[in-house]
């Protein structure tokens, strides 16, 4: 590393030679309009940070085997990176391939994850020949723009968070091999839970070992001293916010208890990077969920986090307290005066309520949605070629009784990922999910045919933990009682390529505006569903909370007329609110432990 920018010696962290900290934050150029990139940029670097951290997710720029990597666009890393070093700020990135960050499939693609046998984050040579090829296509990008060449990037990391999910340092090394073979010649790290357990499993010698963690710093500063003691810590991950689940409160943490845990790991020297700084939002069907061991827990379309810059680019409580902080550590007592621009409110459209014009009812709408595919037993979204979206399942079943003495029987889902809506004769009869499934639903039957359909949701890939890669939609089997149905047709449902021809048979509403500006957008009596604007895929909304609103930036309007169209998979509403600010639902405070890991 002696041609690297950065530079460590004795616990002490080096840039060109002099003493250094970084003072970071993270911002996900894939979870925020490119229209928005500089605005949020410098809102950062307002914050006092001197440098930004991203994560690269493989499956946002190629979510397809058989299509090469996409790097234009919003897609434009290049740009992001570009557009921090015109803001003053060094880059770290976080290439993965393995990601987690909330976000679907911890950023693999399906169609590898997809792959029958292969081994995950090891050394099997099915996976780490798909990353050779991966990283042929990205690290140019990066490397062209290290320090070294003139760029921002400063550092690199070496997968993520390994330590809390295996243990082959084989892989870790072959990691880093393939990063330095590809040109980068930068600072390389790698980043585990504050633990003596997660050092054990993701942390390599020769290569510095950095911390995420949200709490309990100066626990972990001790761990670093005793475990690591030349080098300098580095929390790479401060959870100062956290994210959120349907069906559970959000998350926020007073902004004094992050900014007293931040103190902590920057009065002894430290470094410290915010996750998140800005954290943006999920569009479309990118969120991802986690899995508590019995039950899948899907992450909500807002990735707001509670950071110091809100999701819609406004400075938060948290934002005032962070930046006392990161310019207290450059000993800077006395804040410089903020730019007037950031201060401002973003302008926003004036709140109003539109009647939900109606469209075809769903069943109708998923039959025709796709081309079917025939099959013996249930396919997967994998063996699809699905990445996200929904598969409706249709196939033939003797119920049992007879005609005029009609019986009661139990039809069940083995393998379901993860929610399933059941139409009998076209006939709706109910919802299951993964822990339904096994139990079933009543049906009633006369001893003839019936017509099963059954539309499998993908809630989102699992993103942290053993069950990352687990496949989608029916992955076992039906019954009938203990008995399989089989012969099967799958229409796949590919919501983030539709075309406007997909949209029109969907319910809607158009509205005019004069200028474009942000708006929030509520669905007060909808169930749970999909929502475009002007043809873009915004994301989910669910009742059961705790988001309330969608967030609309203004890049995505027009002056003029717009358009909203909404794919409900329950109870149809009646109307769509544009609000004036956001509803993220009600609250759950409290402190971020060390324990929960992202």
């Amino acid at each position: 590393m002696n041609n690297a920018l950065l530079s460590y010696h004795d616990a002490v962290l080096y840039r060109s030679g002099e003493p250094y900290r970084i003072l970071a934050g993270a911002i996900h150029y894939f979870r925020v309009h490119p229209d928005l990139w500089q605005d949020r940029l410098r809102r950062l670097k307002a914050m006092g940070a001197n440098t930004v951290d991203t994560y690269v997710a493989w499956n946002f720029h190629q979510p397809k085997r058989d299509q090469a990597p996409d790097f234009s666009g919003w897609r434009d890393i290049g740009r992001f990176m570009d557009l921090a070093a015109g803001e003053g700020l060094d880059v770290i990135v976080r290439p993965g391939p393995y990601i987690c960050a909330e976000w679907d499939n911890g950023g693999f693609p399906a169609w590898l994850t997809g792959i029958p046998g292969i081994g995950l984050r090891c050394m099997d040579p099915v996976f780490t020949a798909a990353i050779e090829e991966w990283f042929n296509h990205l690290l140019p990008i990066v490397a062209s723009r290290q320090a070294s060449s003139g760029g921002p990037v400063v550092a690199v990391q070496i997968e993520n968070e390994y330590g809390s999910y295996g243990d082959d340092h084989e892989y870790i090394r072959w990691n880093r091999r393939a990063l330095e073979e590809r040109g980068i010649t930068e600072m390389l790290f790698t980043a585990d839970g504050g633990t003596d357990y997660f050092l054990d499993g993701g942390s390599i010698d020769g290569t510095w070992a950095t911390a995420t963690l949200g709490s309990r710093g100066d626990e972990a500063i001790a761990t670093w001293q005793r475990r690591r003691p030349g080098e300098p810590f580095f929390n790479v991950e401060f959870w100062g916010g956290w994210f959120d689940h349907w069906g559970e409160l959000h998350h926020r943490r007073d902004a004094d208890d992050a900014a007293a845990e931040a103190r902590k790991m920057l009065d002894p020297g430290g470094s410290l990077c915010a996750y998140m700084a800005h954290g943006g939002t999920n569009f479309g069907l990118t969120s991802g969920s986690n899995h508590d061991g019995t039950m899948l827990q899907p992450t909500v379309t807002s990735y707001d986090s509670d950071a110091p810059i809100a999701e819609n680019g406004a400075l938060t409580p948290k934002f005032h307290a962070f930046r006392k902080e990161f310019f207290r550590a450059q000993g800077i007592e006395e804040l410089p005066e903020l730019p007037v621009e950031l201060l401002a409110d973003s302008p926003v459209i004036p709140a109003q309520s539109l009647p939900l014009g109606s469209g075809q009812g769903l069943l109708s709408i998923v039959r025709n949605a796709g081309i079917a595919v025939a099959s013996v037993k249930p396919l997967s979204f994998e063996q699809l070629g699905l990445d996200a979206g929904l598969v409706l399942y249709s196939a033939e079943a003797i119920l049992p009784g007879q005609p005029g003495m009609p019986v009661e029987s139990r039809l069940k889902i083995t393998g379901l990922n993860d929610r399933a809506y059941v139409w009998v004769d076209g006939n709706f009869a109910g919802v299951l999910d993964d822990v339904t499934g096994a139990e079933g639903l009543l049906v009633t039957g006369t001893g003839v045919a019936a017509r099963l359909e059954i539309l499998v949701e993908n809630l989102g890939r699992i993103n942290y933990g053993p069950l990352t890669g687990h496949g989608k939609g029916i992955l076992g089997g039906v019954l009938i009682n203990q008995r399989y149905t089989f012969h099967w047709t799958q229409t796949p449902v590919s919501l983030a390529e539709w075309t406007q021809d997909h949209l029109d048979v969907l319910s809607g509403v158009e509205f005019e505006i004069g200028e474009a500006a942000d708006t929030y957008i509520a669905l007060p009596d909808s169930e749970k569903g999909f929502v475009w604007l002007n043809g873009f895929l915004l994301g989910r909304y669910w009742n059961k909370g705790p988001q309330v609103t969608l967030y609309a930036p203004a890049p995505l309007l027009k002056p003029g007329r717009n358009s909203i169209k909404v794919l409900e998979l329950g109870k149809p509403g009646t109307v769509v609110e544009l609000r004036e600010a956001p509803d993220l639902g009600p609250v759950e405070a409290g402190p971020i432990e060390a324990a929960e890991l992202p």
